[in-house]
């Protein structure tokens, strides 16, 4: 059972990184259903469609790709715009929960930075949206597709601009993308036409912060605004107040915690761990000291995982092909030590051995560092 702490404790840097380690399923492998899993980190970066699977293989015993390529082909789980505004891996059940919550994130995206807002003025909104919708909903369209229709309807204005509003819509990518093994079109459809559901409206976000402190806290109310991209969640986090512990990190900032959060000795071994390109547990929170200590500008260069080496980012990986070769390559950000070098070498060639499994010859090569 957890340690309860009265509200007064201070938790250093390594006791907040082994909660959150053991909250993401990172000190040891579990033996779980990988729908349940996804649950449990409430969603999962999918802007890389292979991500989910990385990110699962790194957390689960025995994981295979079929346990979660069969619930997305079977609509169990989908890829859809969430959290930040970018592509997240979430349960039907999530995608239908969580989408109207996050819905003035993916509004403050489109308008705050994308061509989008200049070029909405020129057309009704309303007509554009119920244009690109009933596209949508008549079969899966990519983004260039909705484009050329946007041209048809409306040839003054710009539609390569206007092509954003799709994002508006409440949608998900559909299959095969994303399915283990399988290439396809990144192409949408409405949550409707998918799920034969519309998403829940007029949802408060106070079951979604629990789940999100069950999962990644204690947390301080920007570190919830910054996994989630809202704003303003303090007034929430002051309703679920009477519910929650309480503590404070070195810098006397406040945290908040669920009841029963998991919070393990800070001496605990953290084994090394392979995660992928884009990994929540790198993006949860305003201040990422729990887990990333140096300064690595590079460490979310696209295209490359990063690598935790007692628990912290030591080094970033990625698996190169040659025809049948398949090459892990790790990069060391800091001076690894031997034995956890060796550590990383043999979570590594399991790595590989999961990715490249077709290939006849598979090596790891590390960098110096």
């Amino acid at each position: 059972m957890p340690a309860t702490r009265p509200p007064t404790d201070v938790l250093d840097r390594r006791t907040l990184n082994r909660a959150l380690l053991e909250r993401q399923i990172l000190l040891r492998r579990k033996r779980v259903p990988a729908l349940e899993a996804v649950e449990r980190l409430v969603a999962m970066q999918a802007q890389v469609p292979r991500d989910p699977y990385v990110a699962l293989w790194s957390r689960l015993d025995r994981f295979r790709p079929a346990a979660l390529a069969e619930p997305i082909a079977d609509r169990r789980a989908v890829r859809m715009t969430l959290l930040r505004g970018t592509l997240h891996l979430v349960t039907a059940r999530d995608a239908i929960g969580l989408r109207s919550l996050i819905q003035p994130v993916v509004e403050g995206v489109l308008y705050g930075s994308s061509p989008l807002r200049t070029a909405v003025g020129s057309v009704e909104t309303a007509d554009l949206l119920r244009l690109i919708r009933d596209l949508l909903e008549e079969r899966p369209r990519t983004r260039a597709e909705i484009v050329k229709e946007i041209a048809a309807r409306w040839p003054d204005g710009d539609a390569a601009s206007l092509g954003y509003a799709m994002y508006l819509i409440p949608t998900v990518q559909v299959t095969p993308r994303g399915v283990w093994g399988q290439t396809g079109r990144s192409a949408f459809t409405t949550v409707d036409a998918w799920l034969g559901r519309s998403v829940e409206s007029d949802v408060e976000p106070d079951e979604m912060l629990l789940r999100y402190l069950a999962a990644f806290g204690p947390s301080t109310v920007a570190d919830a605004q910054t996994w989630s991209g809202l704003s303003g969640l303090r007034e929430a986090f002051g309703r679920l107040a009477p519910r929650l512990r309480t503590f404070q990190d070195e810098r006397r900032r406040e945290l908040f915690d669920v009841p029963n959060g998991l919070m393990p000795k800070a001496a605990t071994p953290a084994p090394p761990r392979f995660l992928p390109e884009y990994d929540n547990v790198l993006l949860a929170h305003k201040d990422r000291g729990r887990i990333v200590e140096i300064d690595v500008p590079t460490w979310t260069e696209v295209g490359w995982g990063t690598v935790l080496v007692d628990g912290f980012v030591a080094a970033r990986w990625k698996l190169d092909r040659d025809g049948n070769e398949a090459t892990l390559r790790v990069e060391p950000f800091v001076k690894i030590a031997r034995e956890s070098r060796a550590a990383v070498s043999e979570e590594g060639e399991r790595l590989a051995a999961f990715l490249a499994a077709d290939a006849t010859r598979r090596r790891m090569r590390f960098s110096a560092g």
